[in-house]
């Protein structure tokens, strides 16, 4: 690396945006000369995106970044990921000095977890001063990585003069601006954490005043925006944008509870690093966590970290040992310095103030860059030689192109006429592919045939729910619970309420619902918690008053017979048989007293204004007044149809998550905590919605004469596992004889 270099610009091409900084060296002061943060027009990363896609969106942010920069003659210095790279520190054995490269080349060759001829390596002396170990770090990238690398930059004709891994650089800002300029903290016996959040991965990297530990966490920005996706079925795009709005979001509630899981498993990882560190260097205290990269933006995550490593983490928005030059923006470059802290290494190493001056550059490119400086000199006398020669042969070549003119033009006509041979094969071999892209093309095209399935689905069910059209009699109900006037709903007694809450609701597709079982549809739905029945059940056939519905069609969650596929005679009989469809399940509760009424009656088949919400589902048709492709499947037989009720009880290991919000803790609550969890609450109207012990006047818990505890039931919980027939599926055509 050029040490003398007046000026250099550090670029680093990540997942979501182009980051450079150029810095120059006045005097022994480091200065901000420029910098520039392009964001690209898509996260590289995200979903969908093909890696033509990703080249042409990289090649678009660094023209941008040439036409809004002079670049000049200045060094350009570029990382590499640290999930491509490869660093390793060992201890050497005591050997000569000049013996050193030797035996750095035999540690690599064992070290490297790749063929040596397939990686660009280098290598440097770590050992400190005076110290009698002679310890070194082995660096190392595949060719692919970097010959990948360096096409985006030769393709804008940018020269690259170094490479340095991600990590390195992050370590080399940490040695010159918070090492050096906290006075050395303390020799080798305290040291910073610094953490990287990029959009895939997480680089963590320990820094001591002479030595560096790193690892790479496969998990990033990313994996909340996915965690986003799948809670609120967005795409890829859109969680994004409500990611980076989460702050301020009528739904950041909703938002953090579907990020919680991503917040626990990468707090868990860093968490078990450090650990590792610890274990592996008892004398070396943290002593705090920088932040860098867009990741840490989201809202809460430091704080987070903050709580789970017992440490002060902060994301710098500053640098101490960086002076702006004249004319550069400092409120701007404030803006992104939390995004600066790679190329801040980068450029540091390229002006030669870096503690790693390793170089991954493939040495092919080093030398000719190497001879490259030394052109003029080459130019100059390759000038005069080409004068003399000229002076020398002049009239040899002047009489030798008028003698050769009449050949040059027919070795162009020769030319012409093979390139044009070639094009025409070429053409022809085009057209022969052109019907195997389109069949390609029609496959594709295929998956789309069937797109709006699951949410014909959705809406079959949703249409079914009790609503204005299906139960007119309690519109002015549904308007005012739609509209969020509380005073209006709870004007209807509770237990008089005809509403179905839905709060998990699942649906997969099976190609023959005959043979297809419920218990395949436990991991979609959870329940409140795990074990066995606790409550006595009811005999099937019987008829429940209280709930006013006919047990029997499917008893308890969990429970039936074991249903085996029957015998088929062959693969054609197999397809003809076959009932394709959706197996769904429906969890929630209800408010009414009688839900069992609400959702399944029985013998209301001729009275539609008694119809229930099973009912509605079965006479679809009439319901819209249109074709339905969905038919209910033996809603009569237990294997094809269960509904399980029960009262809500936070105690109760059948009763399905999501119902209500916690209310009073047990010790602030007006009953006694006698066997009850918690005591759950609407989330509107704040009415208690769970089963609660009866109290007399001294607030003591009643019982009958057999000294059982008397409750007061409220809302109910429900499971309804049934299945749609899919009248217009597909026919799957039958494999042939012996195939498999």
């Amino acid at each position: 690396m050029a040490a003398g270099s007046n000026s250099v610009w550090a670029i680093d091409l990540g997942n979501s945006a182009l980051k450079a900084l150029r810095l120059s060296d006045v005097g022994g002061i480091v200065e901000v000369v420029g910098f520039d943060h392009i964001r690209h027009d898509k996260i590289l990363v995200g979903s969908g995106v093909k890696d033509a896609e990703r080249d042409e969106l990289i090649a678009i942010s660094l023209r941008q970044f040439i036409k809004q920069n002079d670049l000049g003659r200045d060094e350009v210095v570029v990382s590499v990921p640290s999930q491509n790279s490869f660093a390793r520190f060992v201890n050497l054995p005591p050997v000569e000095k000049k013996r050193i490269p030797e035996i750095v080349k035999f540690e690599a060759a064992q070290q490297i977890p790749f063929d040596i001829n397939d990686v660009q390596w280098d290598w440097q002396p770590m050992s400190e001063t005076g110290s009698a170990e002679s310890k070194v770090g082995i660096f190392a990238v595949k060719n692919d990585v970097v010959n990948s690398m360096l096409s985006y930059f030769t393709a804008e004709d940018l020269p690259v003069t170094c490479i340095q891994m991600a990590p390195m650089a992050l370590y080399n800002y940490a040695c010159y601006d918070m090492l050096a300029a906290a006075g050395g903290v303390d020799a080798v016996n305290r040291g910073i954490v610094i953490m990287d959040i990029g959009a895939e991965n997480t680089d963590l990297v320990v820094c001591t005043p002479s030595a560096v530990w790193q690892r790479c966490i496969p998990m990033g920005g990313n994996a909340f925006t996915r965690a986003i996706a799948e809670a609120f079925r967005l795409s890829f795009e859109k969680a994004e944008k409500l990611k980076c709005t989460a702050a301020v979001s009528k739904y950041a509630r909703q938002l953090l509870q579907a990020m919680k899981p991503i917040f626990t498993d990468l707090g868990s990882e860093v968490q078990r690093s450090l650990n590792y560190f610890a274990s592996s260097n008892p004398d070396v205290k943290l002593t705090k966590v920088i932040a860098f990269g867009g990741g840490t933006k989201l809202r809460g995550l430091l704080k987070y970290f903050q709580q789970t490593l017992q440490m002060p983490v902060e994301r710098p928005d500053a640098f101490k040992r960086l002076a702006m030059a004249e004319g550069v923006s400092a409120a701007k470059f404030h803006e992104s310095t939390g995004d600066f802290g790679i190329v801040y290494g980068l450029a540091l190493q390229g002006l030669g103030l870096g503690r790693i001056e390793s170089n991954l550059l493939p040495r092919s490119i080093a030398r000719s860059m190497v001879w490259a400086g030394k052109a003029r000199y080459f130019t100059a006398a390759a000038c005069m030689l080409l004068a003399v020669s000229l002076m020398c042969f002049g009239r040899v070549w002047f009489d030798r192109a008028s003698y050769q003119h009449a050949q040059d033009v027919r070795g162009k006509i020769d030319q012409l006429i093979t390139s044009a041979k070639q094009a025409e094969n070429k053409v022809q071999q085009q057209k022969q592919q052109g019907k195997n892209y389109r069949a390609a093309i029609d496959k594709q095209y295929k998956y789309f045939d069937h797109r709006d399935v699951l949410p014909s689905v959705t809406y079959m069910i949703l249409s079914s729910l009790p609503n204005e059209k299906n139960n007119q009699d309690q519109a002015a109900l549904y308007e005012a619970f739609r509209n969020g006037d509380v005073e209006t709903v709870m004007a209807v007694p509770r237990k008089k309420r005809e509403q179905i809450f839905i709060t998990r609701m699942a649906a997969m597709f099976v190609d023959d619902l005959e043979i297809a079982q419920f218990s395949e549809m436990d991991f979609l739905i959870q329940t409140g918690a795990k074990g066995g029945m606790e409550e006595e059940e009811e005999e099937e056939g019987s008829y429940n008053e209280e709930w006013g519905y006919m047990k029997g069609t499917g008893g308890r969650r969990g429970q039936g017979s074991r249903f085996m596929p029957p015998r088929m005679g062959g693969a054609a009989a197999a397809v003809a048989d076959k009932k394709p469809g959706f197996m769904v399940t429906i969890a929630g509760y209800s408010p009414c007293e009688k839900v069992g009424r609400l959702i399944d009656p029985v013998g209301v088949e001729g009275d539609r204004a008694k119809w229930g919400f099973v009912t509605r589902l079965a006479h679809f048709d009439r319901l819209r007044g249109e074709q339905c492709p969905f038919e209910l499947y033996k809603r009569n037989e237990k294997d094809h149809f269960k509904l399980d009720i029960g009262a809500v009880d936070s105690s109760d290991a059948r009763m399905p998550v999501g119902i209500g919000m916690g209310g009073a803790g047990s010790e602030s609550a007006p009953y006694p905590a006698v066997g009850l969890q918690r005591i759950l609450v609407d989330p509107m109207t704040k009415e208690t919605i769970s089963k609660v012990p009866l109290l007399d006047a001294e607030g003591k818990r009643k019982i009958d004469r057999f000294g059982k505890a008397l409750f007061e039931v409220n809302d109910h919980w429900f499971v309804l596992n049934l299945k749609l027939l899919w009248k217009e599926a597909p026919q799957e055509r039958a494999p042939a004889a012996g195939g498999s």
